[in-house]
């Protein structure tokens, strides 16, 4: 008797968890404002409407160099369908070296500069690059990626948000 009810006990408390997982939905992209490298600025609340790549890179980055054409043709794929990336710089990457990059490697998506580290901070403190965000139409963060993303899966996921209304 007491053995089920423990049971009983357990799997309500285990249902009263879960449905508040279920409820809490997708956390909402923290407010940050993007430094372009043009000087312009871009807020996270200019990204509703659209499905959202952010991803924290660096120039002395291998991974993220080597990721670097999949995000071009990722965002060359799907960005005439309301989607867009914006990569962030890490603070410790020299600004010259950024630009240089951009230029260089022609990149068709915005570049910011996280030159105080604030947004970086504000995204759950960045350490580790490349760690990319994907963010729904609705602002809400629905993946978070350390290291390179698995492309087929999250080309995948593009297309399903990208379908939502």
């Amino acid at each position: 008797m007491k053995r089920s009810f423990v049971f009983a006990a357990a799997a309500g408390i285990l249902a009263v968890g879960a449905g508040i997982y279920l409820n809490s939905g997708m956390p909402t992209a923290p407010q940050s404002s993007f430094v372009m490298l043009d000087g312009s600025r871009k807020d996270t609340s200019q990204l509703n409407g659209k499905v959202t790549l952010v991803n924290f890179w660096a120039t002395s980055c291998v991974s993220c160099v080597a990721e670097m054409p999949r995000l071009i043709s990722t965002y060359d794929k799907y960005q005439s369908q309301g989607f867009d990336t914006i990569a962030v710089a890490m603070r410790y990457d020299p600004p010259s070296y950024v630009v240089n990059f951009a230029q260089t490697r022609k990149l068709p998506f915005s570049v910011a500069i996280d030159n105080t580290g604030a947004v970086a901070k504000a995204w759950g403190d960045v350490q580790l690059t490349p760690t990319t965000y994907l963010v729904n139409k609705r602002g809400e963060i629905v993946k978070r990626y350390i290291g390179e993303p698995d492309f087929t899966e999250l080309h995948h996921l593009i297309e399903t948000l990208l379908a939502e209304a």
